[in-house]
């Protein structure tokens, strides 16, 4: 049996190159979306990719006359048949989930992207992403960028060769950017779901956003906010406490919070708060292997509409590969944006960055702390690079790059290897 593998920008586009390279014969066993293009991983486009295989012609039988009805041993032979292929394509979807399986085992080999030959500072260079977990794809591109774009006597500059490293992780970080202020949708409230395995903190994250648009406090990045009409809606009466906790939330915050369990409650209580600014959406968590629940939960967050935002978090503890995987099996929810948590659980932050950068994702927020409500901020690259462990940070740089303002709780900090914005000590509002 002959099978095929095809790339094209959409599923249909992919669909009609099969038809017209194989014919009506082709069969599709699966598709994914990929990264397609671009140059050292910048600038990729979203691609699909599609396997199947080609069905063997069957020669063209002649009409059965009455004098030639099928016998019943036909029939059986037809039916050893179909078997034989059903269980030659669950051979097949076996093959492929195992070949997944060493692809994802060959990601977590401990990468050697620069060689015992380069320069000494391309070694440096290297060994900090590796200490930072970045993943060995993204080690080896920077690698092959230092060796194209650095002459020997320029690789003698050890600092301006880190920054300018420093410059391309920062390049590869994606920023989200969406409403923040009321009246963004006309009188329609601003919808915002949040969606992501168990254990990542949707829940104290719902309550840290809700915090900052309902008191205006601002948050942990120093903004001020105008206070907002917010209301809180939850999903997961599953777990132990989930509803108590966000019921606690609210009750000290003064946002209500409406409990539902079915996409038709979701819809009513919504357009019960029509006349909020903002409606927060807390799901329950998700094994991203438990596609059926996966797809009962996009199921009823389809009754937010079409205007809903949907953010994936993503816990900064998470290796790589395993957020590729999230990632992945969340791609259904068409989420916006990735809010990455616990990131003061972790020194290295490489993973998440590699992670997203494979994706083309964007980051919404981050939450480095329990209390709430300050340990949440909105996304800044300088941010991500001032957590990364080693390397020699020429702040007033970066930020002029990336156009973002210094945090005042930062300051005097600029250009200290390995400095990092202080967290801060706040009471826990749970």
């Amino acid at each position: 049996m002959q099978y095929f593998t095809e790339m094209a920008a959409s599923h249909r586009e992919a669909l009609d190159m099969i038809r017209a390279k194989y014919g009506e014969s082709a069969q599709v066993l699966s598709h994914k979306t990929v990264r397609m293009g671009g140059f050292l991983g910048f600038f990729a486009r979203e691609g699909v990719e599609v396997t199947g295989y080609i069905r063997p012609e069957r020669a063209q039988e002649p009409r059965a006359s009455a004098e030639a009805r099928p016998r019943p041993q036909d029939f059986e032979e037809e039916k050893r048949k179909i078997l034989a292929q059903a269980k030659a394509d669950q051979a097949l979807q076996q093959v492929l989930a195992e070949i997944q399986g060493i692809r994802d085992r060959l990601d977590e080999r401990p990468a050697a992207a620069a060689e015992a030959g380069d320069h000494e500072t391309i070694r440096r260079v290297d060994a900090l992403l590796a200490l930072n977990d970045f993943s060995e794809s993204f080690r080896r591109e920077a690698v092959s960028r230092l060796r194209k774009d650095f002459s020997l006597d320029a690789l003698d500059d050890v600092e301006e060769v880190e920054s300018a490293a420093l410059e391309w992780v920062g390049d590869s970080i994606r920023l989200w950017k969406g409403p923040e202020g009321p009246g963004t949708r006309g009188s329609l409230p601003r919808i915002l779901a949040l969606v992501g395995p168990t254990g990542v903190g949707k829940t104290t994250t719902i309550a840290k956003l809700a915090a900052i648009h309902a008191v205006g406090i601002g948050d942990a990045s120093g903004g001020s906010r105008k206070p907002q009409s917010v209301r809180m809606i939850t999903i997961d009466n599953y777990r132990i406490g989930a509803r108590q906790q966000i019921e606690t939330y609210g009750g000290i915050m003064g946002v209500p919070v409406s409990c539902v369990e079915t996409a038709e409650d979701l819809r009513k209580t919504i357009a019960m708060h029509s006349d909020a600014d903002l409606v927060l959406v807390d799901t329950v968590g998700k094994s991203p292997r438990d596609s059926v629940r996966l797809a009962e939960m996009q199921r009823v967050l389809a009754a937010c509409g079409p205007t809903a935002e949907t953010h994936l978090a993503l816990s900064a503890t998470t290796k790589a590969s395993d957020m590729v995987q999230i990632m992945r099996q969340f791609e259904p929810f068409d989420y916006k944006a990735v809010v990455i948590t616990k990131l003061d659980e972790t020194n290295r932050i490489g993973n998440a960055i590699s992670a997203l950068a494979e994706r083309g994702k964007s980051i919404s927020y981050i939450t480095n702390g329990q209390s709430v409500p300050q340990n949440i901020e909105l996304a800044r690259i300088t941010r991500f690079l001032m957590n990364l462990e080693g390397f020699r940070v020429d702040r007033p740089r970066l930020e002029a790059r990336y156009g973002e303002e210094p945090d005042e709780s930062e300051g005097g900090r600029e250009g200290r290897p390995n400095s990092r914005p202080s967290r801060g000590a706040a009471e826990d509002w749970s």
